[in-house]
């Protein structure tokens, strides 16, 4: 069970009952992006949403997030979309190629939806501090991410 001692306002967070929320992992960093999606989906569950509100998307690397939030955040069935995805610093530009085209497509899905479009995803120098944004407590990107998106969903309404 996730620990509860968060930086976010805990206060007021809508019953997230009647939504029905898209996640969409990468499979890419997998040790790290099962840990943001099992605790993406604890969360979006202690607060309210049902199991069958939750549709649960792989795609294979974190680039791939944003055509596929695109086209989830345009569906009428779905409220919201939370990417989770882990990018960790190599020896070459490649992170911020990534890490920049991911940031502007999820943007994007969010603006041209108006939809919530949550960036759960690590950009991490080492592995050890994706590992610590993805452990089992409130500095977890998929707790964060699915606090946002009631919130934000919230906002919207």
């Amino acid at each position: 069970m996730l620990k509860e001692n968060s930086p976010l306002n805990l206060k007021n967070i809508p019953d997230g009952a009647p939504y029905r929320i898209a996640i969409v992992t990468a499979e890419w960093n997998d040790e790290i992006t099962s840990s943001l999606r099992r605790c993406c989906i604890e969360t979006l569950l202690k607060y309210g949403v049902l199991s069958s509100g939750i549709v649960d998307i792989s795609v294979p690397g974190t680039f791939e997030l944003s055509t596929v939030s695109s086209v989830f955040a345009a569906r009428k069935d779905i409220d919201a979309v939370i990417c989770l995805g882990c990018v960790i610093q190599g020896e070459t530009r490649h992170f911020e190629f990534i890490c920049n085209a991911v940031a502007n497509g999820l943007t994007s899905a969010g603006i041209s939806s108006g939809k919530p479009v949550l960036f759960g995803v690590i950009t991490a120098d080492t592995l050890a501090q994706a590992k610590a944004r993805s452990a089992n407590d409130h500095n977890n990107k998929g707790y964060e991410a699915a606090i946002s998106a009631l919130k934000m969903l919230d906002v919207l309404k």
